[in-house]
């Protein structure tokens, strides 16, 4: 287009240099139309898009069904423990209690993980982390058709609880080898593209998981449920280990764990506007995630029973879904830190409305409005991270940022549900949105280079 030539043209160098990591940066600024802007340029903006390229990799589109399969697989999966621990214990801590025994393995493991990610076959580690899923998974069905745990009351959840650590320390080595392994089978030009499709995907899975596991828990049983999770599992498995994939380098050996770890730290803060889309991202979803005390506003305010809860947490999904189509097909967003900060923004008010809504219809369009607002940030972060991290990094920045976002959901689920119990369940939900909301101000003050962020589209290269 016409806009992308003009731009181009109207930049001008500021310097080439090679930094400590051994990332190369070109640094490109527009002064006429946006001054001191920084702008990562690619010359693929000057061809013809195409929406489906990185699609067309085969061993994408299997990493694609792999995501997709164990994403409707956990959706289901976190619907019927949340339903069943609920319905015997009644007292919402015992759903913040969910998110707080997933994330304290997944932070504790996450940072090593990293490090491993990136010593080890990346593939490989996805793979172990995957069958380790499966057997969790199938050890809730177990639990699930012993059925002696239901007369226990709280005491008969805590098994319940063991499984779901086991599969926060699966998780936390799954996702930064995932998602550096993903990095790998396409080119750095299609990044945009295929953080775009993979978000899709997931938020496909979101959509249809929930929905999906309430109505197996409201017309079938826990335990058919949890067989349907475990095929799915397996499916997931499967799909991934037929991707073929091929190192692009020779793992880095050298130097101590220790070494590694603070190597991966230190790029993050060394980066400031990928440091501060993960702290937004982080003290957002921590202090604004209502999806932990969904089963209380189904069951105690809007009355709407298990079938309900599934809708209710497949709402933020359906509109992060269709976001992330619409953003697969166009081309990457122009001023995406602006628009970051505004889908946050969106976010946090969509989430303060729905703790003061009585209506299921008002509830559903406001968490699908904030799917689509978050969506939005989470293809932005995932571009930054990706276009901006050396490939020998990858694991690791990626274990870093599962520390800022991969654990904030499970986290946020905790603080929910303490401040459930002290405040009552709609004045913590209406003040958490507040609370983001001001983060939003904060960020975009503090860090002015994320709040002038424009295209991100020209990737570093790696040594």
């Amino acid at each position: 287009m016409r806009g992308d030539v003009d731009i181009a043209a109207d930049a001008h160098r500021v310097g080439d240099q090679v930094d400590s990591f051994g990332v190369e940066r070109v640094a490109l600024y527009t002064p006429r139309s946006t001054p001191n802007a920084l702008r990562l340029v690619d010359d693929a903006t000057l061809q013809p898009h195409d929406p489906y390229a990185s699609l067309r990799i085969p061993s994408y589109r299997s990493y694609i069904l792999s995501t997709f399969t164990m994403t409707l697989a956990a959706q289901i999966q976190g619907v019927v423990v949340s339903w069943q621990i609920y319905d015997v214990t009644r007292d919402p801590l015992s759903l913040g209690l969910i998110g707080l025994a997933e994330a304290l393995p997944y932070i504790g493991v996450a940072l090593f993980a990293g490090h491993v990610a990136d010593r080890k076959d990346r593939r490989g580690v996805s793979l172990a982390s995957l069958a380790l899923l499966v057997l969790c998974s199938a050890a809730l069905l177990s639990l699930s058709l012993a059925g002696s745990w239901r007369s226990a009351g709280h005491r008969g959840v805590w098994p319940f609880y063991a499984v779901i650590f086991l599969s926060g320390i699966a998780r936390s080595f799954l996702q930064p080898a995932r998602q550096a392994l993903g990095a790998e089978l396409v080119p750095r030009a299609l990044y945009p593209n295929a953080v775009a499709w993979r978000s899709s995907t997931w938020q496909t899975g979101a959509v249809a998981g929930p929905a999906l596991g309430g109505l197996l828990y409201g017309f079938t049983s826990p335990s058919f449920a949890y067989g349907v999770d475990v095929a799915l599992m397996v499916a997931a498995l499967l799909a991934f280990a037929s991707i073929a994939y091929v190192p692009r380098g020779a793992r880095q050996t050298e130097g101590s764990v220790m070494e590694s770890l603070r190597t991966g730290i230190r790029f993050v803060l060394r980066e400031p506007v990928l440091l501060g889309a993960m702290t937004l991202d982080l003290f957002s979803v921590l202090l604004g995630g209502a999806e932990a005390l969904l089963p209380v506003f189904a069951d105690q305010i809007l009355k709407a029973g298990p079938q309900g809860l599934g809708v209710l947490r497949a709402a933020p999904a359906a509109g992060a879904m269709a976001m992330s189509l619409y953003l697969a097909h166009r081309r990457p967003i122009r001023r995406a830190g602006r628009a970051l900060l505004t889908a946050v923004a969106i976010f946090a008010l969509c989430i303060i409305g729905f703790g003061l809504s009585r209506s299921f219809a008002l509830s559903l369009a406001l968490l699908a409005i904030s799917g689509m607002a978050d969506n939005v940030s989470v293809v932005i972060r995932s571009t930054l991270l990706q276009v901006l991290t050396p490939e020998h990094l990858l694991g690791r920045v990626s274990s870093v940022n599962a520390i800022f976002i991969g654990s904030s959901n499970e986290l946020g689920a905790f603080e929910s549900g303490v401040a459930a119990r002290l405040l009552g369940t709609v004045t913590s939900v209406v003040l958490g949105g507040v609370a983001s909301l001001s983060v939003v101000g904060i960020v975009a003050v503090r860090i002015p280079s994320l709040r002038k962020l424009e295209a991100i589209e020209r990737s570093p290269l790696s040594a």
